[in-house]
């Protein structure tokens, strides 16, 4: 009958056949180093890597000493060790005891010398940058439609004034990745999106090897709208990144660049009608301080006159302050997909308040109409020249004055003029 064993006790044997085998202890292994991950506890972690394999590595804090150099992404190494099983995983890997140093990694060097093609054509360029629109309607997004990026852009755009989100799904790592994010982009810009996110999450050179590559970033340039990158982490950078119109660290990043925060949006709204306001009674008070300065110089006809086109000028401003104001808020709603009713009490509460203090001004503006007091039972009196009269010093005996009351006027001749003592 066939031995029956634990998993523990399998993997226990593994491990003491691969540490007795001499073919694969003591030996040096030459490849390439990616993801490369240090540990608080002083511990390296990697992969080691050729052109069609690799294996997981380890290097122990103890080891650390041994070396000169601190191991890096895409550097090629010749390492020294044994290969060694993680038991509780059932997973093998290559215990470094030394390594050295032996070149920089091919996909490194790919990445350099399209960098420099592509500078040299001044793709890079910060004049070529598109800006981004204030208020999209629309975002395109092309990433996988399973991973953390656009759930992460999803939150954030709901979290911020709200707009449609098109997703591509395209397949944003392995062979055709470059080629699905083309399409992407192109399959989106025909949509007619007022901005495009591109991106994936984390991850190590080879992960991140589609945003590398020249056809995608010759796609962000061609693309009619403005494009965000939004690949990898913060200290990850790619072609993709150099090439996009604006490059975010983080998907979430992306998304707050995307689009304006609903609170920045109403303070300005509000800063806005605060100057309409303001302009609107400076205007007021300018004209009330002309008014009396006029006043006096004017003879009842033409102050009636120059009333006349104040009380149109005052009815014009009107009109033209709910005419700007009622198009800012059409404007406004027209461009976010969600009209926001804090922000529409807003306007409605700013409108009220317009209205009532040019209710206001007006009618102080009527008060001091000189031509109004006739109807309490007051006179305007004038001389032959039309001058208005205010003093008995300025009538003579035997001139002609003419008496304006509220219902019409007489002509008359001073017969006497008796002056205050």
């Amino acid at each position: 009958m066939a031995e029956t064993i634990t998993v523990t006790q399998l993997n226990t044997r593994v491990r003491s056949i691969l540490s007795e085998s001499k073919s694969i202890n003591d030996i040096w292994v030459t490849g390439e180093l990616s993801n490369v991950k240090k540990y608080t506890s002083g511990h390296y972690y990697f992969t080691l890597k050729d052109s069609t394999s690799e294996i997981r590595g380890v290097m122990f804090r103890q080891s650390r000493s041994r070396i000169d150099f601190e191991p890096q992404e895409n550097m090629k190494v010749t390492a020294f060790g044994r290969v060694d099983l993680y038991v509780e995983r059932g997973s093998y890997q290559f215990v470094v005891e030394t390594m050295q140093r032996s070149g920089v990694g091919d996909l490194y060097l790919a990445y350099e010398a399209l960098k420099k093609k592509l500078e040299a054509e001044g793709i890079f360029e910060i004049s070529r940058k598109r800006p981004l629109p204030q208020y999209p309607k629309v975002i395109g997004v092309v990433t996988s439609p399973t991973g953390a990026v656009i759930h992460d852009i999803i939150t954030t755009t709901r979290r911020l004034f709200p707009a449609d989100i098109l997703l591509y799904p395209a397949q944003v790592q392995g062979d055709g990745a470059a080629e699905s994010i083309v399409k992407g982009i192109k399959a989106l810009n025909k949509e007619k999106v007022d901005v495009l996110i591109v991106g994936r999450g984390g991850g190590s050179i080879e992960d991140l090897w589609a945003f590398n590559e020249e056809i995608v970033a010759r796609a962000i340039v061609a693309s009619e709208a403005p494009v965000i990158s939004a690949v990898g982490h913060e200290t990850d950078f790619t072609i993709a990144d150099l090439a996009a119109d604006v490059r975010a660290p983080t998907p979430t990043g992306a998304a707050e660049l995307a689009l304006r925060d609903r609170k920045e949006v109403k303070k300005h709204l509000e800063t806005d009608m605060i100057r309409v306001n303001k302009a609107l009674s400076r205007t007021l008070d300018r004209m009330h301080y002309r008014f009396k300065i006029v006043d006096s110089k004017l003879s009842p006809k033409r102050a009636e006159q120059r009333i006349s086109l104040h009380s149109m000028r005052l009815d014009e401003l009107h009109s033209r302050m709910n005419s700007a104001l009622k198009e800012r808020v059409g404007v406004m709603r027209r461009r976010f997909i969600r009209p926001d009713s804090s922000m529409d009490a807003i306007v409605r509460r700013k409108l009220e308040n317009g209205r009532k203090d040019l209710q206001r001004y007006s009618e102080r503006l009527e008060s001091i109409n000189p031509v109004k007091v006739l109807d309490r039972g007051y006179s305007l009196i004038t001389d032959e020249s039309g001058r208005t009269l205010t003093s008995a010093g300025q009538m003579k005996a035997g001139a002609g004055i003419s008496i304006r009351m509220k219902d019409g006027k007489a002509e008359a001749e001073v017969k006497k003029v008796e002056m205050k003592q």
